[in-house]
């Protein structure tokens, strides 16, 4: 029974997600003393403004090529709407009935590499979920179901988004190479408009190589490295980039809004490209 001499009891929190049962009662929500939020804070900043960018981009159906040099979002082109474009792949597959951009066709392919990306579920997951919102900072929520549940349970499909990625991968590279044209599409010539997508196709290789489903290709399930050496060399490859792929990722998005964005301003005549050589 309590007395006027005991202190009064610390209100008890709530029995759920890490003050469920079998964990530890600790009072204070976290002992972080340094700035933990502020890496979830510049997540949510930038991934707000690339998707931002991006779906004004992607649905503009506007300003994506100008020669020689085509938007990493609209490339391939793939419908008969597309603009006179000599930079990169461009087959009228779709034929006349796709009205819409042509941006729309494949941009669910690196958009779901991206959105299911394990270094990228990551950084969404903290940063607009608090699911935590970092190491040793307790989650608001009161439960937790990890990815065993709709829609969360889809972002296992991510190994197969990889493949499609790689083929987006092989064309971007092809715009680049085409990039050493110049305007009258003769060969020789290399702007900074060149240097720009030569970056960008590196550093999107460094990210789809880098991918933990790549890494898993080269030497999963392997029981024996000894009797595969190519693939395990491959590994220890992919092994060294999926060190930097949290780098990577970053480096190769914002390297995609850059070479849009540059195209952009050529195409609207508010730059021209210096010509380096």
């Amino acid at each position: 029974m309590a007395t006027e001499t005991e202190p009064p009891a610390s209100p008890t929190p709530p029995r759920g997600g890490v003050n469920g049962p079998g964990r530890a009662p600790v009072g204070a929500r976290h002992l972080r003393t340094d700035r933990w939020w502020l890496a979830p804070t510049i997540t949510v900043v930038v991934l707000t403004a690339f998707v931002v960018y991006a779906t004004w981009r992607a649905f503009s159906n506007a300003h994506y090529y100008a020669a020689p040099y085509v938007s990493p979002f609209y490339s391939p082109c793939l419908a008969e709407n597309c603009a006179d474009m000599k930079a990169g792949p461009n087959w009228p597959l779709f034929g006349d009935w796709w009205t819409l951009s042509p941006a729309l066709i494949f941009l669910a392919l690196p958009l779901g590499f991206r959105l299911t990306c394990y270094y990228y579920r990551k950084a969404y997951y903290r940063a607009f979920w608090a699911s935590p919102p970092a190491c040793a900072v307790a989650e608001p929520h009161r439960a937790y179901t990890g990815e065993t549940r709709f829609p969360l349970v889809l972002q296992n499909i991510h190994r197969y988004f990889f493949y499609p990625a790689v083929v987006i991968a092989v064309i971007l590279t092809y715009d680049a190479v085409l990039g050493f044209r110049n305007a009258d599409y003769e060969w020789g010539h290399m702007g900074l408009g060149t240097v720009i997508m030569v970056a960008n196709i590196a550093l999107v290789w460094a990210y789809t190589l880098s991918c933990h489903s790549c890494r898993h290709i080269m030497g999963g399930r392997l029981k024996s490295f000894s009797r595969h050496p190519v693939r395990y060399r491959l590994w220890t490859w992919t092994s060294r980039l999926n060190g930097r792929h949290m780098e990577y990722a970053w480096a190769s998005l914002v390297s995609l809004a850059v070479a849009d964005f540059y195209v952009y301003l050529l195409a609207t005549g508010r730059i021209t490209d210096p010509v380096l050589f």
